[in-house]
């Protein structure tokens, strides 16, 4: 998988659907190169997925790296080409090009807090950054972990098979929340950029990394550097601006930089000196 241009044909192995709202159609697709060579990337890198005659969209990757039988991607239903994901089954075939972009910061995070928040198919990008933190292996090399999980509605929280083997890891939480009361939800109510403001960090210590919504992402950085967080402890994703993958169409141009190149990953004072494009 050297050349960028060249595509692999791949399995799909697997679908697992993600949402039951009304609405709201979200997929998660495992993958399996048909040569059985395996993917190998990094949190917050990313995918060129493409289905002959139909079209190409980037996906970030959303399984743990350390997996080396399969990957994963999440995949919303928005159009023609994911309408087409969408209806392709198990045991039919992509063809996927990758990995690409950077990472977010594995090491430079080692010994410090983490506290992530998704505002809905937010979650997919930072989900291999959590399995990877969560992983026996790894675990040690973080402090404290913090999850704040927002979705639409109760039936739209992804990966919700996860959130019991997270919560009882040592030393890690979650919190999930709604926008809207529900009958029978005993969680948060509300939105990120408030709630936030009534949980408890170190901020000498503690880094966040945020994907969602860009006005959640926004409200959730104000929120946070009010309290203390320092703009450098921020990350985020901006893996939604791309479509070539390689800096050629120019669609992910934010002034001099270019996202699927440079990033997507980037933190909160890279982005602060670029044109507010994001």
């Amino acid at each position: 998988m050297n050349n960028p241009y060249l595509p692999v044909k791949t399995e799909i192995t697997e679908i697992i659907q993600e949402t039951f709202s009304e609405g709201l159609d979200v997929k998660t697709f495992r993958l399996k190169a048909v040569s059985g060579e395996p993917m190998i990337f990094l949190p917050g890198q990313f995918v060129e997925l493409s289905v002959p005659g139909f079209g190409e969209c980037p996906f970030g990757f959303a399984s743990s790296p350390l997996e080396k039988d399969y990957y994963e991607i999440t995949v919303k239903r928005t159009g023609k080409v994911t309408d087409m994901i969408h209806s392709l089954s198990a045991g039919d075939f992509v063809w996927v090009r990758g990995p690409f972009g950077n990472s977010f910061p594995l090491d430079l995070t080692e010994g410090s807090d983490l506290f992530f928040v998704a505002g809905g198919l937010g979650l997919a990008p930072l989900r291999p950054f959590i399995l990877y933190a969560l992983n026996e292996q790894n675990r040690k090399k973080y402090g404290k972990i913090q999850m704040l999980l927002g979705a639409r509605t109760s039936k739209d929280h992804i990966f919700a098979y996860d959130y019991d083997d997270w919560k009882n890891t040592a030393e890690t939480g979650i919190d999930m929340t709604i926008d809207k009361p529900e009958d029978g939800w005993h969680d948060k109510v509300g939105f990120p950029h408030e709630l936030v403001k009534d949980m408890k960090f170190d901020f000498s210590k503690t880094y966040a990394i945020l994907c969602g919504p860009p006005v959640m992402i926004k409200s959730v950085q104000a929120s946070l550097m009010e309290m203390g967080l320092p703009i450098d402890r921020l990350y985020t994703t901006l893996e939604m601006r791309m479509t070539c993958g390689i800096g050629k169409c120019g669609k992910c141009n934010i002034g001099k930089q270019y996202v699927c190149i440079d990033g997507p990953v980037f933190s909160m004072a890279e982005l602060a000196e670029m044109p507010g494009e994001y």
